[in-house]
């Protein structure tokens, strides 16, 4: 009888004591929306972002202190939440303006997550933000270059990269170089697709160099997704430009070289607004073609050892491939946004947006060759930085300008095959 009286209590309180323990053991999840193309045409720049956000994670969620400096990777987890994991749900835009969109709302609405990152293509990051911003979500962006995308006054919007003003003057600058040392820049033509993308980019190239006495001299547009582009090679051959600056997504870019080669069409210089160019899988499908295109970058792998070599590292090992600056991007931004939520030790929207706000990231707490992250009031990252990077010697690129970050001299004129 005494034994049965006594085995109830404790039976109960070992129970309890299960029950709790349990529940310690069940940490706090931080739940980020990320809104990629992951089928489609931009597929793999997709899937290349995902596996850039999947490293961040591990380093965020496990302990990794061979990086210094960087937040977030001496602690497993966000120690502002008590060692809460990150999670992230990846959602599929399909390169799609209206399924961007969509997706974003179900992020928000359905699966309840504490902020937003995506989209690449910067016609899907305009209409996917614009959900957030009628939440209350933050959302930070690392790749999209539209400069109007920081021009509608919004308040729960944030971008960490340099934006097509930022690579107009570098551009400038650049041509300005190439020119003292023999090279003609006088003639400039722009290709560039009919997205909010292309549009953006080559008017804020008109816009700049006009503004310098320089106008750009030809304007060449083509339909994304194009299946042929012949009439526009014709149009620069026709005109023999100095220089051809192109603005395409990745299956452009790689038409756009295969057509080139196929009219024996070589431009003296050929410079990349980074997107497709960079794209691992254009460098497989037409880097052999395309030697000597010269392209926008904010990312370099670093020396052997190095905090950058290391993730670049880790990235090959998840990915297949080695990073490129769209991904590198990418993958700074998602960093910024997990700080600023474990600084705000909140996931509530509001705490999470005074605390991105609040970033005032320096040059060795980054991943990425930027000067140091610091939005200003319209959520634009006031501190990034870019450079011109070279594919040369099969299919690496090397940083050529400025002398101070160049890893080899430029290469003229465009080799192509």
């Amino acid at each position: 009888m005494r034994l049965s009286k006594l085995v109830g209590p404790l039976a109960a309180a070992a129970i309890a004591m299960g029950l709790a323990s349990g529940a310690m053991a069940q940490q706090k999840t931080v739940k980020i929306g990320a809104v990629f193309p992951l089928s489609g045409n931009a597929a793999s720049a997709g899937v290349h972002a995902k596996a850039a956000i999947e490293v961040a994670l591990d380093i965020i969620n496990n302990a990794h202190p061979e990086f210094g400096n960087f937040p977030l990777a001496k602690n497993a987890g966000l120690a502002g939440l008590g060692g809460a994991k990150v999670e992230v749900v990846f959602a599929d835009n399909q390169g799609s303006p209206a399924t961007g969109q969509n997706q974003a709302l179900r992020l928000i609405t359905e699966e309840k997550v504490v902020a937003l990152t995506g989209a690449y293509q910067s016609g899907i990051t305009l209409t996917a933000s614009a959900i957030a911003e009628k939440y209350g979500i933050p959302f930070v962006n690392g790749e999209s270059v539209a400069s109007n995308l920081t021009e509608r006054g919004f308040k729960w919007f944030f971008r960490t990269t340099p934006i097509a003003t930022d690579f107009a003057q570098v551009y400038y600058d650049f041509f300005t170089e190439m020119k003292a040392s023999g090279a003609k820049t006088d003639n400039i033509a722009v290709v560039h697709d009919t997205t909010e993308y292309g549009v953006s980019v080559a008017n804020t190239l008109a816009a700049t160099f006009k503004e310098k006495g320089h106008p750009i001299a030809q304007d060449v547009a083509y339909t994304t997704n194009a299946t042929d582009v012949q009439s526009q090679v014709l149009q620069l051959k026709d005109k023999k430009p100095d220089v051809v600056i192109m603005i395409s997504y990745t299956s452009d870019a790689i038409l756009f070289a295969k057509t080139m080669q196929a009219l024996d069409y070589k431009p003296p210089m050929l410079l990349a607004d980074d997107s497709g160019y960079s794209d691992p899988s254009f460098i497989k499908a037409a880097g052999k073609i395309s030697q000597g295109v010269f392209n926008r970058s904010s990312w370099s792998v670093g020396p052997a050892g190095s905090p950058t070599a290391i993730i670049a590292k880790l990235y090959k090992e998840k990915s297949g491939d080695e990073m490129d600056d769209t991904a590198a991007r990418q993958m700074q931004a998602f960093f910024v946004l997990a700080d600023a939520i474990d600084r705000a030790g909140s996931t509530e929207p509001a705490k999470i947006q005074a605390a991105l706000k609040a970033t005032d990231l320096k040059p060795e707490q980054l991943m990425i060759g930027y000067k140091g992250v610091k939005f200003d009031d319209k959520g634009q990252n006031i501190l990034a930085s870019g450079l011109i990077i070279q594919l040369q010697d099969g299919e690496n690129y090397v940083a050529v300008f400025p002398k101070a970050n160049a890893e080899k001299p430029p290469v003229m004129p465009y080799k192509g095959w």
